[in-house]
């Protein structure tokens, strides 16, 4: 739900030739795969979404390995999403080496009623503080044609959309740390 309505989000309010939005990609890594839910290119830069959909408390401290999700007395660790995205950040500047530097940036966004009780990080948003926050890069870092070639080694490089894909990245995930830890 939450991705769904990110990327709807995403897609009204930057559309045009400036602007290209993949979502649900699955690339192959050494290790296995890492799956991004959205990666948008732009002239002004690449931006890696990892997005949460939840409601409660959440409790976060950047340098923690887990987060803490209150919700009605119950409480959940989730694998901080800085974390998770850190390894989506790595897949990207991989295949898109040749770009300058700083022009990739990790966001996280919830998309839910979700109330940090403890301070935001810096890279995490909800859905309108993540619209002002890339309305604040206004500064060209490639050209219009850089930025095609950039979603054609995406598009190249990711794996196809389906069951099987899924099924396989939650093997991996599983392989790696011994259960699921994207959600």
């Amino acid at each position: 739900r939450g991705e769904t309505l990110l990327r709807r989000e995403i897609q009204t309010t930057f559309s045009g030739p400036d602007f290209h939005l993949l979502n649900h990609i699955t690339l192959q890594l050494k290790d296995g795969t890492t799956q991004i839910d959205h990666i948008l290119v732009s002239r002004f830069g690449v931006f890696v979404i990892e997005t949460k959909d939840y409601k409660g408390w959440i409790f976060a401290n950047v340098k923690q390995g887990t987060w803490t999700q209150v919700l009605f007395k119950c409480k959940f660790k989730f694998q901080n999403p800085i974390f998770q995205n850190f390894r989506h950040m790595q897949a990207v500047q991989n295949l898109l080496e040749f770009l300058p530097p700083g022009s990739i940036h990790s966001v996280v966004v919830f998309t839910g009623q979700a109330k940090f009780k403890t301070e935001k990080p810096p890279e995490v948003f909800t859905v309108s503080q993540l619209m002002q926050h890339l309305r604040s890069y206004n500064e060209e870092v490639m050209s219009f044609n850089r930025m095609q070639f950039c979603v054609g080694r995406l598009e190249t490089a990711r794996l196809a959309i389906t069951g099987k894909t899924d099924l396989d990245h939650l093997k991996s995930l599983e392989q790696r740390h011994g259960r699921s830890e994207e959600r």
